[in-house]
């Protein structure tokens, strides 16, 4: 397919179009007015539809489906804010697609004129693989804002060996974003090798991380290849961290800083060519203050922390993540929840974060026999909630609908004119409306 372009201003631009035909990244030529003016094969290919021209379309029309442009619809637009500070951005958003929304990081890059003004603005598209904002059987799902606040870290960290910290409570799926993260890298093709260091003493961390030789200790009856030296060539992701023993914390921090160590009973020196990402629960800051963690390596350990959102903070997602739980509780006949029960699961605070979500609806699968989770099938806790504050918690979320709903309709379906009558920014309007369920 060709370069598709349309009222291109000047030769310069004719240039850059031809220059971007080549480039194997999807990407498309915007105007200061959010039209599209040019579309390579690539941005064809990827996001295109059969049929369908997207030039000379409004990018917040065929990207998002809005009405208006992705800052007024309550999404960050990075062409706003180039065209105030004349500089390239960098964000993650949710596109539609032929297969469905989609999580893209978008590189928007402004044109200039000789007079420093903006004229057009180049954009790139690249689609992330590792997360989705459709249920799965596997990986990451979410499009929370705080869900997305994290996938970009991620995205920024991946093609760089800086070690990466996660931290965040028990049950947000550390591992699973460790995954994540290995496999945006250039080392994917190599291995990612998980060492939990929950409950390990000195002795049996040293002996599973840094391997043995034959005879090392009673019971050592033949060498054994440690986890460091399997992780060469990948990732080396430690789980768990803030339970590694202080004295094994020294050797830990060596291995860090020189990619070497000696296996148990040895005199040979291993290298190892490793990217670390550990994760923690604990608040390694305060066991500094303590004197149960190293200061040294927490600063080695440290250098590009991540922290994950518990699940309390994740509502948006919730529904997605029942959805893609069930399926991977059970494939193929995964059951669906009812309105009451989710209106229960919606309202729980989760101490237990993914891992306790899974667990309920592992638990109420056992318990219906029709293919539909219903309230009685929820545990007690999670209807006890309920009962103390569900019935004016359903009325307050019915009641607001309505509310809200009538208000646009007084209003002729004018988001600007209701956001002004209500005092709130548009932005936060279509926040809102897209938490109610209320189409745009």
């Amino acid at each position: 397919m060709t370069l598709i372009a349309t009222d291109l201003p000047g030769s310069r631009m004719q240039s850059l179009v031809s220059y971007l035909e080549h480039d194997l990244r999807p990407t498309i030529v915007l105007d200061t007015d959010y039209n599209i003016i040019a579309a390579n094969t690539a941005y064809q290919r990827q996001f295109g539809v059969e049929g369908t021209p997207h030039v000379g379309e409004k990018c917040y029309r065929v990207s998002h489906q809005f009405a208006v442009p992705c800052d007024q619809a309550g999404e960050h637009c990075p062409m706003r804010k180039a065209h105030d500070t004349r500089l390239p951005e960098r964000l993650l958003h949710i596109h539609h697609t032929p297969r469905g929304p989609e999580h893209v990081d978008v590189e928007l890059r402004p044109i200039l004129d000789d007079g420093g003004e903006v004229i057009a603005y180049v954009e790139r598209l690249s689609s992330v693989a590792v997360a989705s904002v459709q249920p799965q059987q596997h990986g990451l799902v979410g499009r929370s804002a705080a869900f997305k606040e994290v996938l970009s870290a991620l995205q920024r960290a991946a093609p760089a060996q800086i070690p990466v910290l996660l931290q965040g409570e028990s049950g947000t799926g550390k591992e699973l974003f460790a995954r994540a993260l290995h496999a945006s890298s250039a080392r994917s093709a190599g291995p990612l090798v998980v060492v939990d260091c929950t409950g390990l003493t000195e002795t049996l961390l040293e002996s599973e991380l840094f391997g043995y030789e034959k005879g090392a200790f009673t019971g050592a009856l033949q060498r054994k290849t440690g986890l460091a030296e399997a992780a060469h060539g990948g990732t080396l992701f430690l789980d768990e961290i803030g339970e590694v023993p202080l004295a094994m914390q020294v050797k830990l921090l060596r291995l860090i800083e020189s990619g070497s160590f000696r296996p148990v009973g040895s005199l040979r020196t291993v290298h190892s060519d490793f990217r670390l990402v550990v994760a923690t629960h604990k608040p390694l800051k305060e066991m500094v203050t303590n004197g149960s963690f190293r200061q040294d390596l927490l600063y080695r350990i440290s250098a590009f922390p991540i922290r994950l959102p518990a699940l309390r903070e994740r509502s948006e997602d919730l529904p997605l993540l029942i959805d893609s739980l069930l399926q991977r509780i059970a494939p193929g006949a995964a059951p669906r929840v009812d309105a009451e029960a989710m209106k229960l699961l919606s309202l729980y605070s989760y101490p237990g974060n993914i891992r306790e979500l899974r667990n309920i609806l592992e638990r109420a699968r056992l318990f219906t026999d029709d293919g539909v989770i219903r309230v009685q099938d929820l545990p007690a806790e999670v209807r006890g909630q309920g009962e103390e504050a569900g019935g004016v918690t359903y009325r307050q979320q019915d009641d607001g609908l309505e509310k809200l709903a009538h208000a646009l309709r007084v209003f002729n379906g004018s988001r600007s004119e209701l956001a002004r009558e209500l005092g709130l920014s548009e932005r936060t309007l279509y926040r809102r409306l897209r938490a109610l369920g209320i189409p745009r």
